[in-house]
């Protein structure tokens, strides 16, 4: 498997990382482990978790899959492994009472509370990689980048990224690491598949000329691009199946990424991908990768058989042809590109 640079930090990371948001939900501990040993051995070196995870969201397991992960990491040289984690931010405060009482902004109190607690359920004494989950636009981001360069400084954490992060946001806190001398954010994780393309509108540009890595998650759109809700469908157990259940937050977000337009993209990718002679999976999971500015995509399962499917992405390459006509797709179905 190709190993690509992230950032301009010395880490070099397989090119498909394994996602572990499922852990402890819809994937038990026991199939979590396994689906661990099934991606290591295929070379995949690169481990993403959270402290919020796993998800469907619960305040029951808030934290498990970083003690999941930390469980198969005793088994497994530390140098071995880069691991990457998160500290939740705002966006997850409504639920990590468990985790951290009172308010879960980016400053420095919670930021340190937070890695601590995550070292802890990791079983390490360091992350590679430690990201903000979602930004906190209502505290300054000097503030925050000196909370994370000082875990740098103490060697607690080896380089720091984050997610769900704006052309805007990426820029603004570029701009602040540069002018304060703190460390910079080296890459930033954000929602980037088929059918989700925002991040070539501005972001690509700024990553490309900042030397940033994208870290994509949801190459298949939450499995949307598997095809396994055309029709109509709703799997017992998918996670846009749960997600519509809770009319608060989870419906919002089902009608996102599930509608006529969606699926009609899907049809197409599909038609596209058989004409390749590729599954829709594999397709999409390839297609994530041949970016220049993706160093690992993040794939997820809840099984370990669904790994055949994406861990066959790392010997796929897209033809030009093949990807002008995903680009008619896009611009047909979604929006226009560049």
């Amino acid at each position: 498997m190709r190993q690509n640079r992230l950032g301009r930090t010395g880490l070099v990371v397989s090119e498909i990382g394994m996602g572990t948001m499922t852990f402890g939900t819809m994937a038990d501990e026991a199939t979590g482990i396994r689906i661990l040993d099934k991606a290591f051995d295929a070379g995949v070196n690169f481990l993403d978790t959270a402290e919020m995870y796993p998800v469907p969201p619960n305040k029951k397991y808030a934290g498990r899959t970083e003690e999941i992960c930390g469980k198969w990491l005793k088994g497994r040289p530390r140098d071995s492994v880069i691991l990457a984690t998160k500290v939740a931010g705002p966006g997850g405060g409504w639920f990590l009472g468990p985790l951290r009482s009172g308010h879960t902004g980016l400053d420095r109190h919670n930021v340190e509370r937070a890695v601590e607690e995550s070292l802890r359920r990791l079983g390490t004494d360091y992350i590679d990689l430690y990201q903000t989950h979602w930004p906190d636009p209502d505290f300054p981001i000097e503030q925050t980048l000196e909370a994370l360069d000082r875990l740098v400084e103490e060697g607690k954490v080896r380089a720091i990224g984050c997610s769900n992060q704006s052309a805007y946001g990426l820029t603004k806190s570029l701009w602040a690491a540069d002018r304060h001398g703190t460390a910079r954010y080296e890459t930033i994780q954000n929602n980037f598949s088929l059918l989700n393309r925002r991040f070539e509108d501005e972001l690509a540009e700024v990553c490309r000329r900042e030397s940033v890595s994208l870290l994509p998650y949801s190459p298949i759109a939450g499995g949307v691009l598997s095809g396994k809700y055309a029709d109509g469908a709703w799997p017992e157990g998918a996670r846009f199946s749960s997600y519509r259940k809770d009319p608060a937050r989870g419906a919002t977000m089902t009608a996102r990424f599930i509608n006529e337009r969606s699926l009609a993209s899907v049809e197409r990718f599909e038609e596209i991908a058989r004409e390749a002679g590729h599954g829709i999976v594999t397709f999409a999971t390839a297609w994530s990768l041949q970016h220049d500015f993706v160093a690992s995509t993040l794939i997820g399962a809840t099984t370990v058989e669904q790994l055949d499917e994406t861990l066959a992405a790392a010997d796929l390459t897209l033809s030009a042809e093949t990807l002008a006509a995903c680009d008619a797709v896009s611009r047909e179905l979604r929006y226009p590109l560049g």
